[in-house]
């Protein structure tokens, strides 16, 4: 492989790795701030539990978050240096906000939360929970408008040969981010409950036949939130999806163009439901697909009657707006004059889109079932339930991290996509905006981070472990009986 290819998977093996983290710490944080106003508003243990045991898991998988997201900012530096220097002057602006603003708010009230146990009032204590929490979700909205500014780029006009910022508020109420973050953050809850609903459900088998099992409703609780959580991110992540999917079809028509391998410009357009055969073959008669007539001009511009247009006549649109052939220059290397690929990799894009429906459509599915083996107190009794819901922790993850590759895989051959509505020359081909590093030195810090990231992997799933399998008293050890001369009042001593 070239300089060029390995700098993307390094790029794709580190992103989408701290991109399990984010999600489950997004969803995970809200999730456990309810917890606690819960707790605080009813006094009932049982949300004091579920605070402490969910709150533990947070901890640990948000740690890891930090670990591995450091990562990404050195990494443009390191392998992307070039397109650090063509887009540093805008897109540093809402990083360099993530970091001052958002993390900063994120990182002191988590710590506040940790240590606060017991030296704070209840109330104040809460409202570090929520401060940390919505510092978590405005984080996510700034990484966000940074990513949205490379697939759709506004507020920006070109100066000596780069983009220069003229509006950080055009750039922060950019529509793409504004349409991004209620589907990245619905695709955040799906996976939080899913895993509330996986690892509930194991600990409710597990102890099923205990009649005193003291933490049994904890579980169900548990259970039954994930249920709902579940099924109403999902409804969120169609809307929202619905809604961004239109936003694409109109910024970047290649991208879902391909995501649908729709080779020919069709009017009204077909959905593929599913397609037999190699996508990427260059005749395309040869792949079978099972189609929804009309439902992809409905998709694309909410009308059944409207045209939508493929890739072979998108290629030519962009080969006369944007040239046939990359500039002949040393710095694109051997694709230096070569004729421009402006269709992203297909199998990719196609199945990369239904895997993240399906996985999110399978988590859901079991959220429901969760629901129904809960109802009017009952409590799940088979082996199979419990296995289910363990495997399906996996899905919104999946899914998660396929429409996370979809979107960066979809906009290639660009790393900045052009503008179609305008900012002239803002856009910049992913080939230019690689290092000028040996293919030696690249595949020693792609093995490297590789190995570090695999570590991190395994320290994370012991932590995991540890804390899932003793449940809540392994972060809320029973209380030793008080002597006569103890306050019956000492509030629970913390496992922080």
């Amino acid at each position: 492989m070239d300089v060029l290819a390995l700098a993307r998977w390094q790029f794709g093996i580190t992103t989408v790795y701290h991109f399990l983290m984010v999600p489950l710490t997004i969803g995970l944080s809200l999730l456990v701030a309810g917890m606690q106003t819960a707790w605080v508003r009813t006094g009932n243990l049982k949300y004091l539990k579920m605070t402490k045991f969910w709150g533990k898991l947070l901890l640990v998988n948000f740690a890891m978050g930090v670990v591995t997201g450091l990562v990404q900012e050195f990494q443009f530096g390191m392998t992307w240096s070039a397109y650090s220097r063509f887009v540093g002057d805008v897109f540093g602006a809402p990083l360099a906000m993530e970091g001052l603003f958002a993390f900063f708010i994120e990182s002191t009230f988590l710590g506040l939360w940790i240590f606060g146990w017991d030296r704070l009032s209840k109330k104040v204590h809460l409202a570090c929970a929520w401060a940390f929490s919505l510092a978590t979700m405005a984080s996510a909205y700034f990484i966000l408008a940074a990513n949205s500014w490379m697939q759709h780029p506004v507020g920006a006009e070109i100066v000596d040969g780069r983009p220069r910022l003229k509006s950080i508020g055009a750039v922060l109420t950019n529509n793409t981010a504004l349409a991004a973050i209620p589907h990245t953050i619905a695709g955040a809850f799906s996976v939080a409950a899913a895993f509330l609903v996986g690892v509930a459900a194991w600990h409710l088998w597990r102890k099923r036949e205990q009649a005193d099992e003291p933490h049994r409703d904890v579980w169900r609780a548990s259970l039954r939130l994930g249920g709902w959580v579940g099924v109403v991110a999902f409804a969120a992540l169609a809307i929202t999806g619905d809604a961004q999917g239109k936003l694409m079809f109109e910024q970047q028509p290649m991208k879902m163009a391909s995501a649908e391998a729709l080779c020919h410009t069709e009017k009204p357009a077909s959905f593929s439901i599913i397609a037999i055969g190699d996508v990427s073959g260059s005749n395309c008669e040869d792949v079978k697909t099972f189609n929804v007539p009309a439902l992809l001009s409905f998709l694309a511009h909410n009308d059944f009657s409207t045209e939508v247009k493929g890739v072979e006549d998108l290629i030519t649109e962009y080969q006369a707006k944007y040239g046939a052939n990359y500039p002949v220059d040393p710095a694109l290397g051997e694709l230096s004059g070569k004729p421009i690929d402006y269709v992203p990799n297909l199998p990719v894009t196609y199945w990369g889109f239904r895997m993240m429906i399906g996985f999110g459509a399978i988590g859901a599915g079991v959220g429901v079932l969760a629901l129904w083996f809960t109802r009017r107190g009952r409590i799940p009794s088979t082996k199979w339930a419990p296995r289910i819901a363990m495997l399906a922790i996996a899905t919104p993850f999946l899914g998660n991290s396929a429409g996370w590759i979809f979107t960066e895989m979809g906009r290639q051959p660009f790393v900045v996509v052009p503008n179609p509505s305008g900012v002239d020359g803002v856009w910049m081909f992913t080939a230019r905006a690689v290092s000028q590093l040996s293919t030696g030195e690249v595949w020693t810090s792609l093995i490297s981070l590789t190995l570090v990231y695999a570590a991190l992997g395994v320290v994370e799933l012991y932590l995991m472990r540890k804390y899932l399998t003793g449940g809540v008293d392994a972060v809320m050890p029973p209380q030793k009986p008080k002597s006569p001369n103890e306050s019956g009042t000492e509030p629970l001593s913390f496992a922080y």
